[in-house]
């Protein structure tokens, strides 16, 4: 019986359609094998929907997405867009998406690959093994606290507000998710806060604990963020799944990513509760490179990949996608951003043309 899913793209700005082209092609292929049919809409997000309707998340894209089975996003944002008040810029569309589809939670996997190693900045030692999982509260905290935005007092001082605030709710559905993540890999949590110094933490680090009384085979540890940053770049072996607030986790994921050596090669997930999930690389725009074929797809691929797992429980399809891109990089493709000595250099659309040879076997 073949499996039918609804796939709202997302390709977004700079890069974004070039890498989306070639995971459109990837999942059409690896669906033939698996007995899987897609069904892809495309809508406008980012840069993209401003030029076209004056606003960078427009309603008919988010009635778009919220009928989908999945949601697969590129790259927002641009150089051309920079000086555009805040609320009309690039990146309030993405947020706004996260918001309008529940997206409460955000999983970023930094994981070492061993073809990739030496691209990393720190040495081979020091980074050899690492695995790590960042689950970073996605809807919540400084971003979206009220009250916020630049005010001006009575003696004419101008001063900008930002809140952090959590809820028990918000903290206890990400805890869980966190957990669950923990459970599947080595059983070991770290939660990250900054409970010396701020009582949302507090409040943060007390639910974490009593959540834990739940999943007794599941280490908790904590530590203040600061701390957090310098252990991952010193030891990140230590770590295996972080759960963490919005802007620790906007930092901490980002550190993890450059671990690997390249931010182009790092997938994510945004999960919520029943709608559907929205996946993404890391990486952005790259509005240098965009339309010069130089752009590394690997990453959009994998974000697809991490679809059929996360978002659709395909684990099969899933698997032959990770199993395709590991193939590629053994076989010495490269593209700019992870170029080694003796490596093969190819554009994003080799990338995608040699990807499709290996998932059918030639």
């Amino acid at each position: 019986m073949t499996n039918q899913y609804s796939i709202t793209l997302l390709p977004g700005d700079g890069i974004g359609p070039e890498i989306m082209d070639v995971t459109v092609k990837v999942l059409e292929t690896v669906g033939k094998q698996c007995d899987i049919k897609f069904n892809f809409q495309t809508a406008l997000i980012g840069g993209a929907a401003i030029d076209a309707k004056g606003v960078p998340l427009p309603p008919e894209t988010v009635e778009t997405c919220l009928k989908s089975d999945s949601v697969l996003l590129a790259a927002i944002g641009g150089y051309k867009w920079d000086n555009l008040p805040r609320e009309l810029r690039p990146e309030t569309g993405l947020l706004g998406i996260r918001a309008a589809l529940g997206l409460f939670a955000n999983l970023r996997p930094a994981t070492i690959l061993p073809q990739l190693i030496d691209a990393s900045s720190l040495k081979k030692e020091v980074v050899e093994g690492v695995d790590i999982m960042v689950v970073r509260e996605l809807t919540g905290g400084i971003y979206f606290g009220q009250p916020k935005g630049i005010f001006t007092s009575e003696t004419g001082e101008q001063r900008g507000v930002n809140t952090m605030a959590y809820t028990v709710s918000e903290i206890d559905r990400i805890a869980r998710v966190a957990f669950e993540t923990a459970q599947k890999r080595q059983k070991r949590l770290c939660s990250v806060d900054k409970a010396n110094v701020l009582d949302v933490s507090q409040l943060w680090r007390d639910r974490l604990i009593k959540m834990s009384e739940e999943y007794p085979d599941v280490e908790l540890t904590h530590m203040y963020v600061d701390n957090a940053a310098m252990q991952l770049v010193r030891n990140p072996k230590q770590f295996d799944t972080i759960v963490t607030g919005n802007l620790f986790g906007d930092i901490l994921s980002d550190a993890a990513a450059m671990l690997t050596g390249s931010i182009g090669m790092l997938p994510s997930a945004s999960l919520g509760a029943n709608r559907p999930g929205l996946f993404e690389p890391v990486h952005g725009s790259a509005p240098d490179i965009a339309g010069q074929d130089k752009a590394n797809p690997l990453a959009q691929v994998l974000s697809a990949a991490m679809m059929l797992r996360y978002g659709l429980n395909e684990p099969e399809a899933a698997t032959k996608i990770e199993e395709a891109v590991l193939k590629v990089l053994d076989l010495g493709y490269r593209t700019g951003d992870i170029m080694s000595e003796g490596a093969k250099a190819v554009g994003c659309q080799e990338m995608g043309k040699v990807l499709l040879e290996v998932l059918e076997g030639n």
